[in-house]
């Protein structure tokens, strides 16, 4: 049966603010994940997805990248917003050709992206004509000949962009930066240049290698974890479960974060009686409620503590062994902390000289110590330092390489680390290019190519003309909307790889081509029978995922037989990789990846046992550190920290919990207190009354940004509500997609290049009534 999505667009002028919530799932998460899934697929359906949800033998979560515990499955292994991401992916409502025919591309993006969202499943190839109105539908051999006339007539390979989201399987992944780099470009954007971009650049300096060195086993053994910059229960709520046990077997948490989050403060696990009727689980022993950009300045100044704690009882605190025999650099970073001023770090903070010593003490304390990080460290401007700080901790305390101890970056999206270790990135090294064309025989460019910034900059400056993306929603995912947007239309074609409709399909090039793919709900069936793939989790752990239902629409093609088809009309039948091959059999995928992609020889056999199997992560795994100095390297690094001039706001970009990236599930945000709308700017009470406004007050926010020729840019964002929230004084937050326009192209993180939507310099406006 197929279901209409709503008719109309939301009314936001019904926006309620609500009290906040103390505590995160619990039986409330039950029934709006239940709602949520009857609502979009009926119970049959709902029924077929949740008990295979997580499972070995059933689909990997389309949602976020946090792993299972390995060796054990609860029978209902997802969270709430994994249901909701299930439910939007497996919904019965329909874009069709007619719904194409009735709603023309300019009314289209006039709707909300919520509307756009909740219309349904993409069912035809579509194209959207040069100077035409409407989307019609196209054939797969015609929209295939189509794109590779385009990619050929350009003047080179490098005047295309191929995007690719975390959703993409492995095999997926592989084939199209194969397909790539056959055509002749490295110009391979994708999500992890927005998010942990500043994670790998700064752990491949400091350890050798861009991934977290700990899994779930780790967390659950650990004395002590450090929780910064990150919200697990709307972003990666089965970290709550991990963090529960961590705490029944005595682990300390300290959470640091601006905002003061349900999942960090109690945890009521709804598969536990405790969790149904009961208190639940009290999540972080501490709460430093730091101000933003404030992180560098707090591990500074704790390395400071624990230095001065070592000089008066040497050897206690500083493991001497492990950076004299595994680590280099460390004299350096050690002069450089012992100057930090720590006055200054209270006030870049905002934090109390008892919580920086009481933290200490607890560093002191552990045994076992693990810090765990997300984009809340990842997109500031000194974002790649910040983390090399955090490690400097580590290390001096010899937290790597033993059990219950590491770094934890958390990844969001399934899949995203999976595509980077599939070879989707635009600087990977030359060993990887090098074994990827002895397997196919091709010649892979050695230039690099553009990241997510440069492509934008590329599309927008004339020097590129074909953009595609393998999932995703870019415009929204992307920094500075209206530069975005001006770089798409530039474009003589833009192709979007997509499941459902979204704002991605109304800012186009002259001609647009939809190609509606599968899911990973969905059953994919090829010549050689029904089809697995595999996808990598935070944890580096690589496993089969199995869709299940019957698709929507029989036009729907799998992502590895788009890329393949497409490939075959870009670069002719004859040619060297066996793409047809592919298609019918993906398990011909994985063994061409045993022999190019390091740590995945045998790929078919293990990644078939019960939990697949675990990437090599040498730091981890030998204590040994593949990096320039052939140990892992302290970083000396300049203290940096954002202050707040008078009369101005630092403001934060976040998730709502009816989210997951650009994907909006609802108008309410539960935890927060805010139910029927987006438009809201979260303000401290003292900065309401400093600036002489009020809780509920219509704003607009203006951000700030100096260019390098010191002309001050202006963006402007109307009509939002300020609700009073618990935010460190000088500091706000309020929602992307809404706020991207805000930020900056050209103010990225140094190193990473990541847009730095953690520290935008904001003013408020009130909106004046007629």
């Amino acid at each position: 049966m197929t279901r209409k999505g709503p008719e109309s667009d939301i009314d936001e002028t019904q926006l309620e603010v609500t009290g906040i919530e103390d505590h995160a799932a619990g039986p409330r998460a039950v029934v709006v994940s239940l709602q949520r899934a009857f609502e979009q697929m009926g119970a049959v359906r709902t029924a077929k997805t949740l008990t295979r949800l997580n499972q070995r033998h059933g689909f990997d979560c389309p949602g976020c990248a946090w792993p299972e515990t390995p060796g054990h499955r609860k029978p209902a292994e997802f969270c709430e917003n994994g249901a909701k991401a299930v439910a939007e992916e497996a919904t019965l409502r329909t874009v069709t050709p007619e719904f194409f025919a009735t709603h023309s591309v300019a009314e289209l993006a006039d709707k909300t992206d919520y509307w756009l969202g909740q219309q349904g499943r993409l069912t035809h190839p579509m194209v959207l004509r040069e100077g035409a109105t409407h989307y019609t539908p196209i054939g797969w051999g015609e929209a295939y000949r189509l794109i590779a006339d385009e990619m050929r007539s350009l003047a080179g390979p490098d005047e295309a962009v191929f995007y690719t989201s975390g959703r993409t399987s492995n095999e997926t992944a592989f084939l199209y930066q194969l397909m790539i780099r056959s055509f002749g470009t490295n110009n391979l954007p994708d999500c992890s240049n927005m998010c942990h971009e500043s994670s790998g650049s700064a752990l491949s300096e400091s350890i050798g290698i861009g991934k977290g060195s700990v899994t779930v086993p780790d967390l659950e053994y650990a004395d002590l974890i450090l929780i910064a910059g990150q919200n697990p229960g709307t972003n990666h709520p089965r970290m709550l479960s991990t963090l529960e046990a961590a705490k029944r077997n005595g682990a300390k948490i300290i959470a640091i974060n601006p905002l003061p989050e349900a999942g960090l403060l109690r945890f009521k696990d709804p598969q536990r009686v405790g969790g149904v009727v009961g208190h639940g689980i009290d999540i972080a022993d501490e709460f430093l409620q730091i101000r933003l950009g404030g992180d560098m300045a707090l591990f500074q100044g704790l390395g400071r503590l624990l230095l001065e704690a070592d000089d008066a009882a040497p050897g206690t605190v500083v493991d001497r062994d492990f950076v004299d025999g595994h680590c280099a650099g460390f004299d350096e970073y050690e002069r450089q902390v012992r100057g930090v001023d720590l006055d200054t770090v209270l006030e870049a903070t905002g934090l109390t000289m008892t919580q920086l010593r009481d933290t200490a003490d607890a560093m002191i304390r552990s045994e076992r110590t693990i810090a765990c990080w997300a984009m809340g460290l990842t997109q500031q401007a000194h974002g790649v330092a910040t983390i090399q700080e955090i490690t400097n901790l580590l290390l001096m305390r010899g937290m790597m390489g033993k059990p219950g101890a590491g770094v934890c970056p958390v990844r969001g999206h399934s899949n995203v680390q999976g595509d980077r270790t599939m070879g989707i990135w635009e600087k990977m090294p030359d060993s990887f290019l090098d074994a990827l064309d002895r397997e196919f025989s091709i010649t892979s460019p050695r230039t690099h190519g553009w990241d997510t910034v440069e492509a934008i900059r590329g599309m927008r400056d004339g020097k590129a003309h074909v953009f595609m993306a393998m999932g995703g929603n870019f415009i929204r995912a992307t920094p500075d909307t209206a530069a975005t947007e001006e770089a798409l239309r530039r474009c003589a074609l833009t192709v979007q790889v997509s499941t459902k409709l979204n704002r991605s399909h109304v800012v186009t090039g002259r001609t647009a081509v939809i190609l509606p793919t599968l899911g990973r709900t969905d059953k994919d069936v090829q010549a050689g029978g029904k089809q697995l793939v595999s996808v990598e989790d935070s944890m580096s752990m690589v496993h089969l995922s199995r869709g299940n239902l019957t698709p929507v629409s029989e036009h729907l093609r799998s992502e590895v037989a788009i890329v393949c088809d497409l490939a075959q009309e870009l670069l002719g039948r004859d040619h060297s990789v066996p793409w047809a091959a592919f298609t019918a059999d993906y398990d011909r995928i994985r063994d061409s990846i045993s022999r190019v992609v390091p740590g995945c020889e045998n790929y078919n056999e293990r990644v078939r046992q019960p939990d697949g199997f675990q990437l090599p992560h040498p730091p981890r795994d030998r204590r040994e550190f593949p990096t320039r100095t052939g140990k892992a390297n302290f970083a000396a690094n300049p203290l940096q920290w954002v202050p707040t001039p008078p009369g101005k706001l630092i403001l934060q970009t976040l998730r709502s919990h009816d989210q997951y990236n650009t994907t909006i599930y609802g108008l309410d945000d539960r935890y927060r207190g805010v139910k029927g709308g987006r438009r809201v700017i979260f303000v401290s009470a003292a900065d309401l009354a400093e600036q002489g406004l009020t809780d509920g007050a219509a704003v607009d926010i203006v951000s700030e940004w100096t260019g390098a020729d010191g002309t001050v840019e202006e963006r402007r964002v109307s009509d939002f509500r300020v609700v009073e929230y618990d935010t460190p004084k000088g500091n706000a937050a309020a929602y992307y997609p809404e706020t991207n326009p805000l930020v900056p192209l050209d103010h990225v993180a140094a190193k990473s290049n990541t847009p730095v939507s953690k520290a935008v310099l904001v003013r408020l406006e009130p909106v004046r009534s007629n």
